[in-house]
């Protein structure tokens, strides 16, 4: 079922004369924006990895993943709609979290015609109690996420872009923990964070230090401005 916040996304990308839910061949587009397709993507990744593939054959393309940045829980009764409580959830998501989607979709990005776009929104969802079946399992059921608004966005083009989400990079050659350290994650993070720059050709793998798999920046991946900096500094010196 498609939710209240995947509805207000596509409103909130589509401009003035563009077009909405349009059949596209064997594909329905959320935005059609000129020959730009925007597909607003809430789910998984991996779940439009093979549509969007087929759509970059012909057209440009800009994918949105939204992040809660922020999430308002409305909890309410199974029956009828009286809320039962309210809060904010302690846990925010940040640019590192779109690695764990991104694992999923290295295959497809970067593209010359793909624009991955990062939202980071402020979002309400609605909880209702449901009865725990197993430890693991939740005792609610999400019914309906709404859109409050959009707090900052990213557009993600090449591989060096996803090296600059990271909030520090580590220097020279480094492996996972020195990943883990300087973006302040968990190594199991590091580690996801390590394939996706691996597999798009942002990091190469050198070696190996100890048991760890040693890497370091593709510097063919640098973008012109980030090597005239590099320069700038160098001549400082």
């Amino acid at each position: 079922m498609e939710t209240s916040l995947h509805q207000q996304l596509k409103l909130h990308y589509a401009g003035e004369g563009d077009e909405i839910e349009v059949r596209l061949g064997d594909y329905i587009i959320d935005v059609v924006s000129g020959t730009e397709l925007i597909e607003i993507q809430c789910a998984s990744l991996s779940a439009i990895r093979d549509k969007i593939r087929d759509l970059l054959a012909s057209h440009p393309v800009r994918v949105v993943k939204p992040l809660a940045g922020r999430k308002y829980l409305v909890r309410k009764k199974a029956r009828g709609n009286k809320i039962l409580s309210s809060r904010f959830s302690p846990v925010r998501e940040t640019w590192i979290d779109l690695f764990e989607e991104l694992v999923h979709f290295v295959t497809v990005f970067p593209h010359e015609q793909l624009t991955l776009e990062v939202a980071l929104v402020e979002l309400e969802e609605h909880r209702v109690p449901v009865k725990r079946r197993g430890w693991r399992k939740k005792d609610y059921r999400t019914t309906d996420r709404l859109l409050k608004g959009v707090m900052e966005t990213k557009q993600l083009r090449t591989a060096f872009d996803l090296w600059e989400l990271l909030p520090a990079q580590p220097e020279g050659q480094f492996t996972t923990s020195e990943i883990a350290e300087a973006a302040s994650v968990p190594r199991w993070t590091a580690q996801k964070i390590a394939y996706c720059l691996r597999e798009t050709g942002c990091i190469r793998l050198v070696g190996k230090r100890g048991k760890a798999l040693l890497y370091e920046l593709n510097e063919a991946t640098v973008q012109p401005k980030e090597k005239s900096r590099k320069s700038r500094k160098q001549d400082a010196a």
